[in-house]
């Protein structure tokens, strides 16, 4: 599977890895999963080092519909995304300009400084729509 996720409820932690190519059909499932699992408010590290995203600019925006209805009832927690690739780098832009989310989101070139991040953020007081 191109993407797959750990959720840790005790941590209030996801670890999302991609590789190879994902589509949105992989990205609507993982945020149904976090939804249904209540974890859209966790701190979420995705790393998409390996990852090739394959989307057009319809499915961008229906990622941002589906998001819109997501953060309209549900918080959503800090995200740090991992990768190094143009592509990679492109796409996490197109991603945070259609978020409605007003939560904190970076890009790192590794998982240490992600994870780092991730933790201050935790850290720090954070609002319904952190």
């Amino acid at each position: 599977m191109p993407l797959r996720w750990d959720i840790d409820h005790a941590g209030k932690f996801v670890h999302i890895v991609a590789e190879g190519p994902v589509t949105l059909k992989e990205m609507e499932a993982h945020f149904d999963a976090l939804a249904v699992a209540n974890a859209m408010g966790y701190a979420k590290l995705f790393e998409a080092t390996d990852a090739r995203p394959v989307y057009s600019d319809a499915d961008v925006l229906a990622m941002g519909a589906r998001l819109s209805a997501y953060t309209a009832t549900l918080p959503s927690g800090p995200l740090a995304v991992v990768g190094t690739s143009d592509l990679v780098w492109s796409t996490f832009k197109r991603f945070v300009n259609i978020s409605p989310s007003k939560r904190p989101a970076k890009l790192f070139p590794t998982v240490d400084e992600a994870r780092a991040w991730l933790k201050e953020q935790q850290a720090g007081p954070r609002g319904t729509n952190a």
